[in-house]
């Protein structure tokens, strides 16, 4: 039976080359965007296949309905992809109170409210498959994303809890964790701080960094995401790019060494 897919931020990026690939696929597919327009030419071409729904992820009332009215269009939902998001560049300190909350209301709560709306029917179900989309940022940290790593880090923390919440009713859960690809994540789509010049040197410093950083091919992911809703046995966590694992490996060797360096400290702290 052909699977029934629910994607976020179909518009742009590694959601519409998805959503072309499942449709591609034979797969039914209801994708989201807070412009229809973007998706007009895949509803040509694929017809009653795709269901385009306008949604803005941070109304959670509108969440659940669209979970309710994939689920009626197609009879079933069997896997969910939160992919809608956005980056904020700038250091902790020039972060507005407003482009945090914003933030967080983009990459985690719109996540939680799709993700809480979705669970009632794959328990019916007695199956079902949710990925969220977050980062190799959500693993390690890099300076001026401060907030989007923290956003990720939620994500993380939230879906591994779901994961040993959700297994026992055959619902599986994913994370994909990207490096850095070559999609709009730093341009139109990007909010900025208002900047210090403080922090003016550390920018050019990482700027003079990134020039020479290898981006990723979006398209590439395709194959390696349909591998994953295809899996009978998918994995907690799928980093995508060569720089994935050795940037993670590298974050995770720092933090044991320091770790190490202060096991005695730690473990005095017990008391007896």
């Amino acid at each position: 039976m052909s699977k029934t897919i629910l994607i976020t931020g179909a518009s742009r990026g590694f959601g519409q080359l998805w959503t072309k690939a499942f449709l591609q696929q034979g797969y039914q597919v209801a994708a989201t965007a807070r412009n229809l327009a973007s998706l007009k030419e895949l509803k040509a071409e694929f017809g009653s296949q795709l269901l385009p729904i306008q949604l803005d992820v941070t109304d959670r009332e509108a969440a659940i309905q669209t979970v309710q009215q994939t689920h009626q269009q197609f009879g079933h939902l069997d896997v969910l992809i939160n992919n809608a998001g956005y980056g904020l560049f700038g250091s902790v300190e020039e972060t507005s109170e407003q482009q945090a909350r914003d933030l967080m209301e983009t990459n985690f709560f719109g996540l939680l409210w799709l993700t809480q709306a979705v669970l009632p029917i794959m328990r019916e179900q007695g199956s079902g498959h949710i990925i969220q989309v977050s980062s190799v940022l959500g693993l390690i940290t890099w300076p001026n994303v401060g907030l989007y790593n923290a956003s990720k880090f939620a994500v993380e923390g939230l879906n591994e809890t779901l994961a040993s919440e959700v297994s026992d009713f055959g619902i599986h859960v994913s994370l994909v964790e990207p490096a850095p690809y070559a999609t709009d994540y730093a341009g139109s789509s990007a909010v900025r701080t208002q900047p210090l010049p403080a922090y003016e040197p550390l920018k050019a410093r990482l700027q003079a960094g990134y020039a020479d950083l290898p981006v990723g091919q979006p398209e590439a992911t395709t194959a390696a995401i349909l591998q994953l809703i295809e899996s009978e046995q998918p994995p907690l966590r799928l980093l995508l790019g060569k720089l994935a694992y050795p940037l993670i490996k590298q974050g995770y060797n720092s933090r044991f060494a320091e770790w190490d360096a202060w096991e005695e400290v730690t473990t005095a702290a017990q008391g007896v």
